[in-house]
C-alpha cells in the first residue's frame, strides 16, 4: 500500500483468512459513461442506475458483512450528481474509500470529492491519448493538475494514481508518462489491455498489442525505471508476468475483492461475468454462502488475467516478499 496501515491490514487478513470473506467491494455504482473506448465492454452495459437509499443499505450491508473498503467504479463514477453523498456514508461506516475515473468530469467535481481517500484517474497516454480515449489529452492534464492541488489543499494523505493500460496504440509514450507522473507528484500503474470476446476482432488488430518485441522492451524500461526509484507501484514479478506474458500465480483475486454491479449482481470477477446472485434483494451473507462451491468452479475453470489489481493482490496473499515489498497500492 502507498502507507502500511497495520490495523487495517489485521482487520483485511482477519476478514479474508479467517472468516474466508472478501474485504474490497469494487461496485459499479452508476450505469451510464461519457466516453466510448474502444476496448471497454463496460460502456455498453447501460441500465437503471440504483437510488441512493439502495445504495446506502447496499453499504449497510456490506459493513455488516466485514467489507474495508468501499471502491467506485464503473462506468463513470462522476455522472452521479450525489456520488459525494455516497462516499461520505461509506466513509461514515469506517470503510477506506477509492474510485476510478475516466478524469472527464475531475475539473468540475473535484472538490467534492474529499471522502475519496485514494483516487485512481485513467491515463493511456500523451500523444495517443485522444485516439485512444476521444478526448484531448490537454483537458484531462487540466482537471488532474487541479486535483492535485485541492487534494493538497484538503490534505490527503495519499497520492493520485495514474492507470495505464498498454496497448498497441500507446507503446511510444509510456516513458514520457513515467516521467510526467513524477513531475506532478502523483504514482502510476501499468496492465496490459485485456482482450474481452466481447470487442471485435477488427479493433483487436488495431489496438491489441501485436509488436510482442517492442511491448517486451517497453515493460523491460518500466522494470529499469522501477528500480531507479520512479513512483510506479507495480512490483517488479507483476511487471516481469506482463513482459512474459505468464500468468504464473493462483488467483485469490475472488477471496479478496467481490465486484458488485449497478443492479447488485454480485460476480467473481470482472473478467467472469457469471451472476453469483444479488446482494441488493438477498444481501452479501446470503449470497456469499450460496455461492461457494460455483465460486471455486469458476476460478478453477478460468484461464487467467492480468489486471494488476487481482494479480497483485493474488501474490500477497500468497506472501510473495517482492511484491509485500513493492507493490505500493491498496
Amino acid at each position: 500500500m502507498s502507507r502500511f496501515d497495520p490495523i487495517l491490514a489485521s482487520k483485511a487478513l482477519w476478514q479474508i483468512r479467517i472468516k474466508k470473506r472478501p474485504f474490497v467491494l469494487s461496485h459499479g455504482v452508476n450505469a451510464s459513461c461519457n466516453m466510448h473506448c474502444k476496448f471497454c465492454e463496460y460502456w455498453k452495459e447501460t441500465g437503471q442506475e440504483p437510488q441512493r437509499d439502495e445504495v446506502f443499505r447496499l453499504l449497510d450491508d456490506a459493513k455488516k458483512f466485514g467489507i474495508g473498503v468501499y471502491n467506485a467504479w464503473t462506468t463513470e463514477p462522476l455522472l452521479r450528481k450525489d456520488l459525494p453523498l455516497i462516499m461520505a456514508h461509506a466513509k461514515g461506516l469506517g470503510m477506506v474509500t477509492s474510485m476510478v475515473t475516466n478524469g472527464k468530469l475531475l475539473y468540475e467535481r473535484v472538490e467534492e470529492l474529499e471522502d475519496v481517500d485514494f483516487l485512481s484517474v485513467s491515463v493511456d497516454g500523451i500523444k495517443s491519448y485522444k485516439e485512444i480515449r476521444r478526448m484531448d489529452f490537454e483537458t484531462l492534464l487540466k482537471g488532474l493538475k487541479k486535483a492535485i492541488e485541492v487534494r493538497k489543499h484538503q490534505k490527503q494523505k495519499n497520492p493520485i494514481l495514474l492507470n495505464c493500460v498498454l496497448t498497441g496504440k500507446n507503446l511510444d509514450d509510456i516513458e514520457t508518462l513515467i516521467l510526467l507522473a513524477k513531475k506532478l507528484g502523483v504514482k502510476i500503474s501499468f496492465e496490459p489491455v485485456h482482450e474481452f470476446p466481447g470487442i471485435s476482432e477488427e479493433i483487436w488488430s488495431e489496438i491489441g498489442i501485436r509488436d510482442k518485441e517492442k511491448f517486451r522492451r517497453v515493460v523491460d524500461r518500466i522494470i529499469e525505471l522501477k528500480k531507479e526509484g520512479f513512483p510506479i507501484i507495480n512490483s517488479k514479478t507483476y511487471l516481469k508476468m506482463v513482459r512474459d506474458g505468464k500468468m504464473d500465480y493462483r488467483c485469490r483475486a475472488s477471496g479478496v475483492i467481490i465486484n458488485v454491479t449497478h443492479d447488485g449482481t454480485a460476480e467473481t470477477c470482472r473478467v467472469q461475468h457469471e451472476s453469483l446472485g444479488n446482494v441488493m434483494k438477498d444481501g452479501f451473507e446470503k449470497v456469499w454462502e450460496d455461492s461457494t462451491q460455483r465460486r471455486k468452479e469458476i476460478v478453477q475453470n478460468c484461464e487467467g488475467c492480468l489486471f494488476f489489481g487481482y494479480t497483485e493482490n493474488s501474490l500477497m496473499q500468497s506472501f510473495n516478499p517482492e511484491v509485500l515489498m513493492h507493490y505500493e497500492w491498496m
